[in-house]
């Protein structure tokens, strides 16, 4: 189970099903994506924004002007004053964003109405019948400027008696752009201007927004539909910033839609064009614009006091659209937008109003969410290829190249072509797979090391083993050239020894012989590298460095022989049980220092942590070498001059096969306490003296000193002394020449 979780195929088959998952939520585009899409788009508004014109202004009914002219609603024949003046300054056309949806309260003759006496009526009556309605000279002032456009808004619920919006003139619809009527923005209940004031404007339009799920608006309607109860659409209605621009191009021009094929708009513009005067405004399917805001333009609102009271000059209205709203704490629709959250909510016309007398237009085709996914696909497969074989650097590096070159795309389109390309999810969405790449990536390679440490740790120290997790970069996989320490070890006698013994009895043996033998090297930072039969390969120095690996493979050679002490008193009480000879394990060892290749060796199908070279072979000949001299250890020259303090002598200077150069060889007798003994020190000075004599040839001294030797020496060392006595009889017999250089020629392994 545990290698069916960390399979490469696996981990490709959960990536690919999260890319599988990114695309879907892309797909289906909650409320959280669009959110962060919204996000870079915001950005780049507020980095470019859109630069004013001169095109629009406001009049602005502020604080100022309810100080001087009196508290909010005005007499309509204000109003009409403040129309009258626009249009006398040239206003090309002067747009409410406001509604007149009751009568003016102001009216004489709406006070009549609320009186109850009716005496005192008749008597008012006839002093008051030579005035006007309010509402009458209002609407009589906007039918003779003929370039007015009112307002209405959508109500919470539809009402009895309701008014429907009076259409100044029809929206025209292309018949092959017919879907649009049940795509824009529905309106079952609305709230409307009073008929004699809505009836006398040369244009109505609503102004009705709906802010995006953060509460800051983007989009704008530009067309509406009126709805029954069964939701079956009834009119279609323009927006008021639409119906400003209309009117001021020319009232009795008409608002038509039409369809807009890929080879007349481009690709890029979306599917339908909406004509407004000379002027030819992009739709979604939606029926909505993004709106591209520029800055608070505090500098073309007009107070209204100023103009009512005549100090506006006309190049300050004359040839422009003019909005009539307010700034008034209480009276203003605050509206939030990219760049400012509190604004007038008339700011919102105006800023569309002024995109379509310059057009400059936000674009987001269709098909740009088909290549946001396409970038999120194709890229994200790359990741998921990518992932098994580079590393996490190359990988981090690949990813963020293509969330650089998406954002620069992203931001090129905007700032020079207009056209809004997410740049926010498809980062998010590599950043995830990378991001689950990435651990995914790390859980098989922590299985991976887990592994290798479960292998390493049958061949190498607790030690070494905590080395190489805390440090795994030490851990040189394949090939190199390092100076070693190479052990062998087998088993005296080991053939006569099997030949007496059960399968079962001899892998016990064998088990009870290794285990000791392998628990020493890696206590003493070794790393084992092979089991041959009775026989055993170890190394020191690799795979980690140890500056001590001459001294501790010594250190674990004095003691093999000793931890078999126990094993072999086990193996006598069971041959007592038996009533069988008891078997007696004695290991051989040789042991040599120098450079050897090692590193991972073997087939592409099976290969081994393992060393390779001169300095294993001669390891492995002087382990050989051991039983010829009764000793249970002999050590290669540059081993002896790596741990010089260890009780050690020099036992001959051998050429062994397969080596042309003669070795000096030693063999280790104790630790460094053990050299420092009187014993040792006196016994090590006459050795040298025989050695000497017998290399000079002086073969009676050579005698003579074995003689002392042999008294103080351990009786382990007594084969050796034998060996000299028979070469030195053999050359008394046969007195080798004058060049003669003490070598003696190994014949055996």
């Amino acid at each position: 189970m545990a290698r069916f979780l960390i399979s490469r195929w696996v981990h490709t088959f959960v990536l690919l099903v999260l890319l599988f998952g990114l695309l879907t939520v892309r797909a289906y585009d909650f409320e959280w994506t669009q959110s962060i899409r919204y996000l870079a788009f915001d950005t780049y508004n507020r980095v470019k924004p859109r630069p004013q014109t001169d095109t629009v202004v406001m009049v602005d009914i502020d604080e100022a002007s309810l100080a001087r002219v009196g508290q909010w609603a005005w007499p309509r024949t204000v109003i009409a004053q403040l129309v009258e003046e626009l249009h006398d300054l040239g206003a090309r056309a002067i747009v409410f964003d406001m509604v007149f949806a009751e009568p003016d309260r102001t009216s004489l003759q709406n006070y009549l109405k609320s009186l109850e006496d009716e005496e005192q009526v008749r008597q008012l009556a006839g002093a008051f019948g030579q005035f006007r309605d309010n509402d009458d000279v209002l609407a009589e002032t906007i039918r003779k400027s003929g370039n007015v456009v009112t307002g209405f808004t959508r109500a919470a619920a539809v009402q009895e008696g309701q008014r429907k919006p009076h259409i100044a003139q029809p929206i025209g619809i292309k018949s092959s752009a017919r879907s649009l009527r049940d795509t824009v923005m529905p309106v079952r209940a609305v709230t409307t201007n009073i008929p004699v004031l809505a009836e006398a404007a040369a244009g109505n339009g609503a102004f009705v927004v709906s802010p995006e799920v953060d509460g800051l608006i983007r989009k704008v309607p530009l067309i509406l539909r009126s709805i029954d109860e069964e939701g079956a659409t009834k009119d279609l209605y323009p927006t008021l910033s639409v119906e400003g621009v209309r009117v001021a191009y020319n009232p009795r021009s008409l608002i038509r839609v039409r369809d807009v094929s890929a080879g007349e708009g481009g690709a890029f513009h979306p599917p339908y064009s909406m004509r407004v005067g000379e002027h030819d405004v992009p739709l979604d399917a939606d029926g909505e614009l993004y709106v591209y805001f520029s800055k608070a333009r505090s500098d073309a609102y007009v107070p209204a006091w100023r103009v009512l009271e005549g100090q506006v000059e006309p190049d300050e209205v004359s040839g422009r659209i003019v909005f009539v709203g307010t700034s008034a704490e209480g009276l203003r629709d605050i509206r939030s937008t990219p760049l400012d959250l509190f604004i007038p909510g008339v700011e919102l016309h105006l800023n569309v109003a002024e995109q379509i007398l310059t057009g400059t237009y936000l674009l987001r085709p269709w098909f740009i969410v088909g290549m946001e996914l396409l970038v999120i696909a194709a890229a994200g497969l790359i990741i998921i290829l990518l992932s098994p074989f580079v590393g996490a650097v190359f990988l981090s590096f690949f990813t963020l190249c293509i969330i650089f070159a998406a954002a620069g795309t992203s931001w090129w389109a905007f700032a020079e072509h207009y056209i809004l390309v997410d740049p926010v999810y498809p980062a998010i969405s590599l950043a995830v797979l990378y991001a689950t790449a990435s651990l995914l990536t790390y859980i098989r390679t922590e299985a991976e090391r887990r592994q290798v440490r479960q292998a390493f740790g049958l061949y190498i120290s607790p030690d070494f083993m905590r080395e190489l997790t805390a440090h795994p970069d030490k851990l040189r996989l394949g090939g190199e050239v390092r100076e070693l320490s190479v052990m062998f070890t087998d088993i005296r006698s080991f053939t006569t020894i099997s030949e007496g013994l059960t399968p079962e009895d001899l892998i016990q043996l064998m088990n009870d012989f290794l285990t000791p033998m392998s628990d020493l090297v890696m206590n003493n930072r070794g790393t084992i590298d092979k089991y041959m039969g009775d026989a055993m390969m170890a190394f020191w120095n690799a795979p980690l460095d140890d500056e001590d690996h001459a001294r501790h493979a010594c250190m674990t050679a004095l003691r093999m022989n000793e931890a078999l002490d126990p094993i072999n008193a086990r193996l006598a009480e069971r041959a007592a049980e038996q009533g069988t000879e008891p078997i007696v394990l004695k290991a051989g060892i040789g042991i040599n220092t120098g450079a050897a290749s090692v590193g991972n060796m073997g087939s592409r199908q099976r290969f081994a942590y393992s060393a390779l070279g001169d300095t294993v072979n001669l390891a492995s000949r002087l382990e050989g070498q051991t039983k010829n001299y009764g000793l249970t250890n002999l050590i290669g020259e540059r081993t002896y001059r790596a741990a010089p303090d260890f009780a050690t002598l020099e036992v001959d200077l051998i050429r062994v096969k397969g080596k042309y150069r003669p070795e000096r060889v030693f063999t280790l007798l104790g630790d460094p306490v053990c050299a420092e003994t009187d014993r040792f020190v006196n016994w090590r000075a006459l050795h040298r003296e025989m050695i000497a004599a017998y290399r000079s040839q002086n073969f009676d001294k050579a005698l003579e000193q074995i003689g002392k030797c042999a008294k103080i020496a351990d009786p382990a060392f007594e084969t050796v002394y034998e060996v000299y006595r028979l070469r030195i009889r053999e050359m008394l017999e046969n007195l080798p020449g004058p060049d003669w250089d003490g070598v003696y020629v190994a014949t055996s392994k």
